[in-house]
């Protein structure tokens, strides 16, 4: 039997819940409290965030290498770009960026109270500037890397989808036009809506 511990609004375990839904492995899926979480999730990883991937007696404890894992079961649209050794660099490339430092920008700020060192704005022009660079990847096609989606788009969406639902009217507003058309399409997606259901 295989187990996901999830949160069902926090990005890292929304886009290991899309790569399992995609790759079509069966999964039982427990939603965690975060104030109370169980025991048995405790118990196979001490970090206690999720999401936590229990296969075969094996533990995953980190969403990209779920992502990999479930890839590597079945990939049927290519999301690895497994014969553009370029395209995998860019998958890696991008997914750095946005897990190390974008997603610094992003919690500043989504939570400024906490930061008040700097205006919202600021940390938001922070983050903007990774927005734009998605942007222009967007030229000429509806996925950042390739005509398909790839890893990257995947794992990046859960984040941009955050930043851009701090404010939904700045957002809307921006010039971003590509960015925000390629953030529907995920929202609008069978893929998406599924993971999301209560």
């Amino acid at each position: 039997m295989i187990t996901l511990y999830s949160f069902r609004r926090c990005p890292y375990a929304m886009r290991a819940r899309m790569a399992l839904r995609y790759s079509g492995v069966a999964v039982e899926i427990v939603e965690v409290s975060l104030k109370a979480k169980p025991a048995e999730m405790l118990a196979l990883s001490s970090k206690g965030t999720v999401p936590v991937l229990s296969v075969e007696g094996r533990v995953i404890d980190e969403s990209l290498q779920i992502m990999h894992w479930a890839l590597a079961q079945n990939d049927p649209q290519d999301w690895l770009l497994k014969d553009e050794p370029q395209g995998q660099c860019a998958i890696a490339a991008l997914i750095e960026e946005n897990d190390q430092a974008f997603k610094v920008q992003l919690n500043r700020y989504k939570y400024a109270e906490r930061y008040p060192e700097q205006p919202m704005e600021h940390y938001r022009a922070e983050g903007e500037i990774f927005l734009r660079k998605l942007d222009e990847l967007l030229e000429g096609r509806d996925y950042l890397l390739a005509d398909h989606p790839s890893l990257a788009d995947v794992a990046l969406m859960p984040f941009i989808r955050q930043f851009a639902h701090v404010d939904r009217e700045w957002f809307a507003q921006t010039p971003y036009g590509r960015l925000q058309a390629w953030l529907q399409r995920f929202l609008d997606s069978d893929l998406f809506t599924s993971i999301m259901k209560k």
